[in-house]
């Protein structure tokens, strides 16, 4: 396994939409590995394959359980363990969505950045596993956000896209200042 670069905004290629995978192979099982070792590194809960410049269908995801508060005399486990809910999406799409959330998203392509995104509260989808197998699941809550979050990179679309125009602006101008002062400093 291999840390990737992630890419940061402005740069061009994460407005690249990703081509489908006809094959689950080798070189995307090592990817799949790649991305998840990217993922954990950088403390994130979603990486998609156009983050780390390859313009695959390839999301990984581990989002961390929602918090259910214990039932009266339970005693409920506390801390988030890593990989416990890990998965792969291979060429992912959105059947159905429903409901609207207002949640504050941040992207590791655009660090120190959050912002509140409006999302469905609860999608149907469909992709293709790890193991080249058709799958369709259900998902709601921060599972849900996720999951659109990441399928929206592997359309070319960051989150600040999803905000107002005015609010845009002033994130993106932020994060070119950001990238700037980094390359003079080199």
């Amino acid at each position: 396994m291999a840390l990737l670069n992630i890419l940061k905004y402005p740069d061009p290629f994460l407005a690249v939409k990703a081509a489908r995978v006809e094959t689950v192979d080798d070189g995307i099982k090592t990817l799949i590995a790649d991305m998840t070792e990217t993922m954990y590194h950088a403390r994130g809960i979603g990486l998609a394959a156009t983050q780390v410049n390859v313009a695959k269908m390839v999301v990984v995801l581990d989002v961390p359980d929602e918090e259910i508060p214990p039932l009266e005399g339970e005693v409920k486990e506390t801390g988030y363990k890593r990989g416990k809910n890990l998965i792969a999406l291979i060429n992912p799409e959105i059947l159905v969505a429903e409901g609207s959330i207002k949640f504050e998203e941040g992207c590791l392509s655009l660090p120190g950045e959050t912002a509140e995104v409006e999302r469905a509260t609860h999608v149907k989808a469909r992709a293709i596993n790890q193991k080249g197998q058709d799958v369709e699941f259900e998902a709601a809550g921060l599972f849900a956000i996720a999951v659109q979050h990441e399928i929206d990179h592997l359309n070319g679309i960051l989150f600040i896209d999803r905000l107002s125009r005015l609010k845009r602006e002033f994130i993106k101008r932020r994060l070119k200042k950001a990238h700037e002062a980094a390359v003079r400093a080199l």
